[in-house]
């Protein structure tokens, strides 16, 4: 019992001097850190990279290494600095012909970073290869703009006007090759549902390659107008162009059924005597067949919804 009272003893302080033990044993440890730091070691460490290229005509296609990693020996102070990122310049790899270079050997650049590491020995570059994307830039004006906005419309509800986009095109800029896959014209999202009056907004021109290609504007304006529609069911007359001598038979003449839809503000021009069903036969082949008629004379931004086919014999 008397040993494990004296180990006791032994372990315990007066706690009236705790902070003097306390300042006792951080001297310590900062004598042994500072010490320590004095002494030459071997470690790996990433360092950061910089390419020195012709960034005014040249783009990479995808980015660039961003670290290299090295065996380095050197004093502690300098890797302690080195590790914790204090005084870390980035090494720099020259690229005089950076469209041609496209993957750079880790053991060609231990000359290269050679003389930008004072204090440090490179012992081995443990990053095996570097690999580069960089294209000439280019650039070119697209046209811009929108598809079919049926689904954007509520139901019952129509297109009651031209669609306008303001401006027309934008400037795109970026790896050469990704420039010249892109095809127009540029089709714009309308990205709001239920439309059921006037639409004027602010549309993002989205690109594929987001990353490496940039437009200018980077939004334009989409307008156009949305009115109520009204269905109308008629028949219309139906007129034969372009008939050969050949066709024997022209079965549904005369009249045809067909219901479309029109903008409520262009009722008042619907004229039905003025619309017709018009069967063009000028392509006509040899046989039977069925042949959906054109609807011509309907007010603007009308929609032919059903109209019946007319059999063809030769």
């Amino acid at each position: 019992m008397s040993i494990l009272n004296n180990i006791f003893n032994i372990l315990r302080f007066n706690r009236r001097n705790w902070k003097a033990v306390v300042l006792c044993v951080f001297t310590a440890t900062v004598f042994w850190f500072f010490n320590a730091l004095n002494k030459t070691y071997t470690t790996n460490i990433n360092f950061p990279l910089s390419f020195d290229y012709d960034i005014q005509n040249f783009i990479p296609v995808e980015g660039l290494p961003q670290y290299v990693r090295l065996n380095v020996t050197g004093n502690g102070w300098e890797l302690f600095k080195r590790s914790t990122g204090v005084k870390m310049d980035p090494l720099q790899i020259p690229l005089e012909r950076p469209g041609e270079v496209k993957k750079i050997v880790g053991s060609g650049l231990t000359f290269a970073f050679t003389n930008q590491l004072n204090g440090l020995e490179i012992n081995q570059v443990l990053s095996d290869t570097l690999y580069l994307d960089l294209e000439p830039k280019a650039g070119r004006w697209i046209k811009l703009a929108v598809d079919s906005i049926q689904y954007n419309i509520k139901a019952g509800f129509g297109l009651a006007s031209d669609i306008a986009v303001m401006p027309d095109s934008t400037y795109i800029e970026g790896p050469a090759r990704l420039i010249n896959k892109i095809k127009e014209p540029v089709m714009l999202d309308v990205p709001q549902r239920n439309i059921d009056e006037h639409y004027i907004e602010n549309v993002d021109v989205e690109l594929p390659y987001p990353q490496v290609i940039t437009r200018q504007p980077p939004s334009v304006s989409v307008m156009f107008n949305v009115e109520e529609i009204i269905t109308v069911q008629d028949s219309i007359s139906l007129v034969i162009e372009n008939m050969p001598s050949t066709v024997s038979e022209v079965m549904n003449s005369g009249k045809i059924p067909v219901t479309f839809s029109i903008p409520e503000s262009f009722i008042e021009s619907l004229k039905i005597d003025s619309v017709k069903a018009v069967l063009d036969l000028k392509n006509f082949s040899r046989g039977r067949t069925k042949i959906l008629p054109r609807v011509d004379g309907l007010p603007p931004y009308s929609r032919v919804l059903k109209i019946d086919s007319v059999i063809v014999r030769l």
